[in-house]
């Protein structure tokens, strides 16, 4: 059993051990393209969050990786079939109830590591630090940390490139034949605002893609996937050193 995973250990070894930080994935579950399965985000948030505590508790830091959370923020996805939805109002009183536990058994730090783009946690966060003044409460989307054009020929946010590369590497065998892949072509918004991005509306899936995919997947390789997965698990266990090394959210800012 790693120690480092929440939901491979057993009384026997926490009623003894006291964690730094804790870590939890949240994923969702979505149609990704024609050839990943609904479970892509939740897979790649488990995987990478239990790759980087390993790395960074082999350097000495005390950090657990809790159950990854399966649903996200999928309301513009309605009319695509069983892509499930929770509401940002259902997030917020999840991760209340996470916190108030983690904040009175004296686990006093929190990151959650998304995986979704539909999730939005900072406006989460900065509520429950409000109700919550002992914890530190941060958040990451892994898929920012690095520049995918150092890894990846093609852009895109679902189900492209990057993330087919990720899962021919971490879970081959849920990733189907390359005459199953759909193209991921993106319909633009006719309101240049919102192409250009200074603008937001929500995307309704079931117009903005034929195939649920948004970014040719063409070019992915297990070996793309292997390169990125290694160096990006390393930047994320820096993150998860640096939270457990601070004494207190005030003891961030430099003086």
């Amino acid at each position: 059993m790693r120690p480092y995973i929440l939901a491979e250990s057993s009384w026997t070894k926490l009623k003894e051990t006291r964690f730094d930080l804790a870590v939890l994935p949240w994923g969702a579950t979505e149609a990704h393209n024609l050839h990943l399965p609904y479970s892509a985000d939740v897979l790649e948030s488990e995987l990478i969050a239990a790759e980087a505590a390993r790395l960074a508790w082999e350097k000495g830091t005390r950090v657990v990786v809790l159950p990854a959370v399966p649903f996200g923020v999928n309301t513009g996805q309605r009319d695509i079939y069983l892509d499930l939805n929770i509401n940002p109002s259902t997030q917020l009183a999840i991760l209340n109830d996470i916190v108030s536990v983690l904040d009175h058994q004296g686990l006093k730090r929190l990151l959650v590591l998304n995986s979704h783009g539909g999730n939005d946690f900072k406006p989460l966060l900065r509520e429950l630090g409000g109700r919550f003044p002992g914890m530190l409460l941060a958040t990451a989307n892994w898929y920012q940390a690095l520049d995918r054009s150092l890894y990846f020929d093609n852009p895109g946010d679902h189900a492209d490139e990057m993330e087919t590369s990720l899962l021919l590497y971490l879970k081959p065998d849920m990733v189907l034949p390359r005459e199953d892949w759909g193209k991921g072509i993106e319909r633009k918004n006719r309101i240049s605002a919102f192409s250009e991005g200074w603008a937001w509306t929500e995307r309704r899936w079931h117009l903005v893609t034929g195939d649920t995919g948004i970014g040719d997947p063409s070019a992915a390789t297990a070996e793309k996937g292997g390169r990125y997965f290694r160096d990006l698990t390393l930047k994320i266990a820096g993150l998860l050193t640096d939270l457990c090394n601070v004494d207190s959210a005030d003891d961030m800012w430099s003086k």
